[in-house]
């Protein structure tokens, strides 16, 4: 192969007792410690991201929502949907829609559906996790709070990547004085280096610690997040303490599509990924991407127009399966496939698209154990700090997920009561014989999916190691402009000369994180340069049985 058009910046990590890969380095200690302490990969992925929820409190949050994709060590797999949802009083019309906004934009006049109480919908990151601990987890509940809480209590250091966020909604932080006076002490962002202790958030902790996931859906947490929804004014949130009580995470049975030998498999409607992941991989089964090479003008130039046409079915049809008939036997068929492949052009043009809005503020945790059970699992508060105000008392940032509902009534995405909006999660497995080869996933709203596709493709495709397939440059477009990575800036005339409207960016989605499994059992953990991930391996184990240390 030729040289790659780029050099990883960070290392991988390999082990063969257990792997955890976060977006912060506490993260993944957490997730390691459980390991350590006896647990396994679904106790590892809950205690990292309860950890997360203190460390990275701009992306995700215990009212939050998010999907976790399990592979259990019988070669079982489930999909926890943990997504937010509208609640029983959210009717079409809460919103008016912005008139200055263009026509298909999802804003409301006033941010009323993007910031303050207004904008929070019915959370289940938290009984998501509590979910996956009754069903598989090996330790106490309350232990996987543990590394979280030492945080929250003593502590964490801030880094630049946390310092940013900040940065970006300082305005709007400032605003709430609750959430102003921890992360904006004496009016200035929390800088880079400073130790920041959230002592209300670790009583928070530990109330969970004592009820679980009672303690939010419908204990004393859920009725103090009630309240300052009540404002009684334009800004009143409508989550009640009925909703609270009443929400439930749902069990989904997994997508499952081929690929050149490999079966891949992700989460269902309301994602979007294992079935446009499928969608897309087949129509590229029938080209010789390896042939073509990396980055040449001819791959990329099929990658945007596949990812195009995954986008035109998604806009299509996809949606809460609830609410909206998402014809996915249709769309992950090969017979499909080829009938689509039609609408692949040989010239590019940008069009008018609308993919809806998805924050690219979100986390992800991918993690195995040495018995076989993998998680691999995004959650999310939706934007940066969600609704961007804290929960007095509690520290606790709610999420603002009523910002991906259509402010007008009669759509596909229009509010109703219990609808959860499409997700671009994209939580994936990728075996091959029945037995795991990778895992990943990776934050980024509506470039997610597109993101993972291209991880799987340079990795079956093009032979790239781990580290080089999270590390790759990506590019994105929905059938509008192509933007491309800035490693791949120096493709930027040629796919212009194509007929693409290309457009330079920083990021194409964020922080991937990926596990890849070896046949002898070593397994090898990789984090991309887009995020703080951390790769923490386990080796070794228990002494042999009789042997012990004499003089």
């Amino acid at each position: 192969m030729p040289p790659l058009p780029f050099t990883c910046e960070k290392r991988p990590a390999s082990g063969s007792a257990g792997m955890v890969v976060t977006n912060a380095p506490l993260g993944a200690a957490a997730g390691s410690e459980m390991l350590a302490a006896g647990g396994n990969a679904v106790d590892a992925a809950v205690a990292a991201l309860l950890t997360l929820t203190v460390v990275e409190p701009m992306m995700v949050g215990i009212a939050g929502g998010g999907i976790a994709h399990l592979r259990l060590p019988d070669g079982r797999h489930e999909v926890v949907d943990a997504l937010s949802c509208a609640g029983r009083d959210m009717r079409p019309t809460m919103f008016e829609p912005d008139p200055d906004a263009p026509p298909h934009a999802l804003d409301a006049k006033d941010r009323r559906n993007l910031v303050g109480p207004s904008a929070v919908a019915v959370p289940g990151n938290l009984r998501g996790w509590d979910l996956l601990h009754r069903r598989h987890g090996r330790l106490p509940f309350a232990d996987l709070l543990e590394p979280a809480l030492r945080a929250a209590a003593r502590g964490f250091t801030v880094t630049p990547y946390l310092n940013g966020a900040i940065r970006e909604h300082e305005a709007d932080l400032a605003a709430d004085p609750e959430i102003a006076r921890l992360l904006l002490p004496g009016g200035r962002p929390v800088e880079p280096g400073t130790r920041l202790v959230m002592d209300d958030y670790a009583e928070t902790l530990r109330l969970v610690q004592r009820e679980g996931a009672a303690a939010l859906h419908g204990g004393a947490l859920g009725r103090a997040l009630v309240d300052r929804l009540a404002t009684g004014g334009e800004d009143a949130g409508a989550v009640t303490m009925a909703d609270l009580v009443d929400y439930k995470a749902r069990l989904r049975d997994a997508i499952r599509g081929t690929y050149r030998g490999h079966v891949v498999v992700g989460p269902p409607p309301p994602a979007s990924s294992g079935v446009h992941v499928a969608q897309m991989l087949n129509l590229l089964e029938g080209y010789d991407l390896r042939a073509m090479g990396f980055g040449t003008a001819e791959t990329m130039h099929l990658l945007a127009e596949v990812i195009r046409v995954g986008f035109e079915d998604r806009r299509a049809a996809s949606g809460d399966p609830d609410f909206v008939d998402v014809p996915v036997t249709r769309y992950v068929s090969k017979a499909y496939a080829a009938e689509a492949r039609a609408r692949l052009r040989d010239v590019g043009r940008s069009e008018s698209a609308t993919s809806g809005r998805e924050s690219p503020d979100t986390t992800h945790v991918t993690v195995a154990d040495r018995d076989g059970m993998i998680v691999t699992a995004t959650h999310t508060l939706n934007g940066l700090f969600g609704a961007r105000f804290m929960v007095p008392g509690t520290g606790i940032i709610p999420n603002n997920y009523m910002s991906n509902y259509d402010p007008r009534p009669g759509r596909a995405l229009s509010i109703a009561p219990g609808k959860r909006v499409p997700t671009s999660m994209a939580p994936m497995i990728v075996l091959r014989d029945d037995r795991p080869v990778f895992a990943l996933g990776l934050p980024g709203g509506v470039r997610i999916f597109p993101s993972a596709l291209q991880a799987i493709v340079n990795l079956i495709d093009h032979g790239m190691s781990l580290q080089e397939a999270v590390e790759a440059p990506r590019l994105w477009t929905d059938g509008g402009p192509v933007e491309l990575e800035p490693a791949y800036a120096p493709m930027r005339d040629a796919l212009a000369a194509r007929g693409h409207d290309v457009r330079l960016v920083p990021t194409v989605g964020g922080g991937m994180n990926a596990i890849a499994f070896e046949p002898d059992g070593t397994m090898k953990g990789a984090a991309c340069w887009r995020a703080d991930g951390t790769v923490i391996a386990h080796g070794g184990g228990l002494a042999r049985p009789g042997v012990r240390f004499e003089l």
